[in-house]
């Protein structure tokens, strides 16, 4: 009983959660990992050092486990001849994952990280052990540079030691970026979409006539069917939704993350979809218990709310067949968002999946202007079993690069070409399954989806010799055995991404170390930058970036890499990217002491970490400002955004707004 209550308290503190939401996103996030420090005596002078930090979701910590510079957690102890370090510093469990913008797989924590170092006394006094622990977190939108937290444990030898519990600073952020609120509308508007389709599946439409007619039969009056349709829908809507909570609650997203991002679980996904695309194919149909869809049936005929209570979740389970790869789909993708995208997910399936039995049994008579049922809905169910499995195969890219399979993208893409192929003749009628009917003429809907379905095939085909298909970068490996764009640009002695006009004045500092992607040319040094946008009268783009800024590298690939927005960042703008996570130490004539924590900042990453805060009040990367000669911004920043359209235009508008400046000089 107590475990149901736990359970029921959760689910109410869900819901709590779901109807805050708005608010919740625009609050100010301060420092996302807070470090508690203790120490456990372990007898004969040792005494063991643990590092316990707690992590707000959905931001995820660094393991010391990673092999890239430089978002590895990292312990530095002062140098103390009064104490002798025992092995390694120890760490709990982290998570593995394949992050396809480093091709490489990576370790981070979630929720909490415990990390221990064992030492020896010497000496037979007390002493006080000191250093600094350097970390980075991330989310799904944003890292925040690395950060240096000083511990100091007291006492060490006598007594008992001196505890504390700390955060990185006190330094506020800018509010939450909109990216997230946007992203789990467009996941919402998916899931409707998805909610639609399967209401089209045979499973599910022809029960529409049959339930909207049973509403009218059984009840007394037109009132009673509106009512009873309305218990219906809104049922739906709870069964559906309740299941995103279960989701949530149960797992957490960060435990739906972690598990989803094993090779063995996408592995799993991947069978599970193939199965799924079989079924609707016709090879076989799944079908739960008919017991359990019989007691559903039984307490429906009663009837009344409760009746109509009952008729949804006989819905729910006899469309199951059908409904059982969206649903899914739906959970799987959610698991790479936050705790309410679950939930987000059912509700937006639920509320289109419900809506046309709602609406017909309030308006019967639209009920004769809906297709009659027939051998459309086959081909319906037979075009998502290819849909479900192209996509299906996105799973695979976990354990390929895991386990080292070597699939290539030309495979993947060889494979998908086959399958919208086979579409494509299916609906022109030339493949026919057990369940399909015979086709006398094409009518032109199908004639439509014929077209875009060989349309698609045509796109996929440059990709065999190395065209970017950009549109379907995160469905396909990186790996490529075979690129003839490539090959070609090279004998002609051109680079494979563009050929940008970028100006620049003098050769960079620190160009050995990093570099600008697509051919483009800028400086990595605040001062030098500047001096040479005056000198070519051109506005500064900040790039305020990092070396393990997954989400830099998401947005150079995809929006920078857009043609006129390539154009507009060669020709219009000296580029000056700021790179916040360098360890690479600065001359001592470079370095700062930060009006911020009052600390000397001694390299490229801390130098211009200390610059975007103390200038912008932001710690987030990536993140873009517009500034002319003076530093004064000349439109909004720009943080984590995909769309292509809103960066073109956040270009233009610095342009303006540089132009109206040096009128206005």
């Amino acid at each position: 009983m107590k475990r149901i209550n736990d359970l029921l308290k959760k689910i109410v503190g869900t819901f709590t959660l779901l109807s805050l939401f708005t608010l919740s996103s625009f609050s100010q996030i301060l420092q996302p990992v807070t470090w508690n420090f203790t120490t456990i005596d372990l007898g004969n002078n040792e005494y063991e050092l643990v590092f316990t930090a707690k992590i707000d979701e959905p931001w995820h910590l660094y393991s010391q486990k990673i092999d890239m510079q430089p978002p590895a957690t990292l312990f530095v102890f002062e140098e103390n001849t009064n104490i002798e370090l025992i092995g390694e510093v120890n760490e709990t469990e982290s998570v593995e994952v394949f992050d396809p913008n480093f091709d490489m797989m990576i370790r981070y924590f979630s929720h909490e990280a415990v990390f221990k170092q064992k030492v020896r006394v010497l000496n037979g006094i007390s002493t006080t052990i000191k250093g600094f622990v350097e970390f980075m977190s991330c989310d799904d939108t944003r890292c925040l540079p690395p950060a240096e937290l000083d511990f100091e444990f007291k006492n060490i030898g006598i007594g008992e030691a001196v505890s504390e519990i700390r955060t990185t600073s006190d330094i506020e952020t800018e509010p939450a970026s909109e990216t997230e609120d946007k992203s789990l509308w467009v996941f919402f508007i998916i899931a409707l979409g998805a909610g639609f389709i399967g209401v089209l599946t045979p499973c599910v439409y022809p029960m529409i006539p049959m339930t909207v007619t049973f509403f009218i039969n059984s009840s007394k009056n037109k009132s009673q069917v509106k009512t009873n349709a309305l218990v219906y829908g809104l049922s739906i809507i709870l069964i559906y939704t309740f299941i995103g909570v279960l989701v949530s609650v149960i797992f957490g997203s960060n435990s739906i993350k972690e598990v989803s991002s094993h090779w063995v679980t996408n592995t799993i996904f991947f069978l599970i979809f193939t199965i799924f695309s079989a079924s609707f194919f016709g090879l076989f149909e799944f079908v739960l218990p008919s017991s359990i869809t019989n007691k559903s049936d039984r307490q429906a005929d009663k009837g009344g709310i409760v009746g109509s209570f009952f008729m949804a979740l006989t819905l729910v389970l006899v469309s199951f067949s059908c409904t059982a790869p969206f649903v899914g789909g739906i959970l799987v993708e959610a698991s790479t968002g936050s705790i309410i995208q679950p939930i987000i997910g059912m509700f937006g399936f639920s509320l289109a999946f419900a809506l046309p039995f709602t609406l017909l049994a309030f308006f019967p008579s639209l009920m004769e202007k809906l297709p009659k049922s027939g051998g459309w809905l086959n081909a319906v169910k037979v075009v998502l079993g290819f849909i479900i499995l192209a996509l299906g195969m996105k799973f695979l890219l976990v354990p390929n690069q895991a386990l080292g399979w070597g699939l290539t993208r030309e495979l993947f893409i060889a494979i998908w070409i086959v399958l919208f192929t086979l579409m494509g003749f299916y609906l022109l009628g030339k493949i026919k399954f057990s369940h399909d009917s015979d086709i006398s003429h094409i009518s032109v809907p199908r004639l439509l989806l014929v077209v875009i379905t060989f349309t698609f095939v045509v796109y996929l085909i440059p990709g065999m010799i190395g065209a970017p298909l950009k549109s379907l970068s995160g469905f396909l490996p990186s790996e490529s055995s075979f690129n003839l764009v490539e090959i070609i640009k090279k004998n002609r002695g051109t680079s494979v991404t563009a050929n940008p006009k970028s100006e620049i004045c003098e050769e960079p500092k620190y160009s050995d170390i990093f570099k600008l992607p697509h051919g483009l040319q800028g400086y990595f040094d605040y001062e030098q930058g500047m001096a040479c946008a005056k000198k070519l009268n051109k506005p500064v783009m900040i790039d305020f970036k990092g070396h393990a800024c997954t989400n830099c590298k998401v947005m150079e690939k995809n929006v920078w890499s857009d043609p006129e927005v390539l154009r507009r960042l060669s020709e219009d703008y000296v580029i000056i990217a700021l790179y916040v996570d360098d360890r690479t130490v600065l001359a001592e004539a470079d370095w700062v002491t930060s009006s911020v924590d009052g600390k000397v900042k001694k390299t490229i990453g801390k130098k211009n970490a200390d610059f975007q805060v103390a200038n912008y009040r932001v710690n987030a990367q990536p993140y873009y400002v517009l500034i002319d000669h003076e530093g004064n911004s000349l439109t909004d920043a720009r943080a984590f955004d995909l769309s292509i359209e809103g960066f073109v235009e956040f270009l233009d508008e610095g342009t303006k707004g540089f132009k109206k400046s040096r009128i206005n000089l």
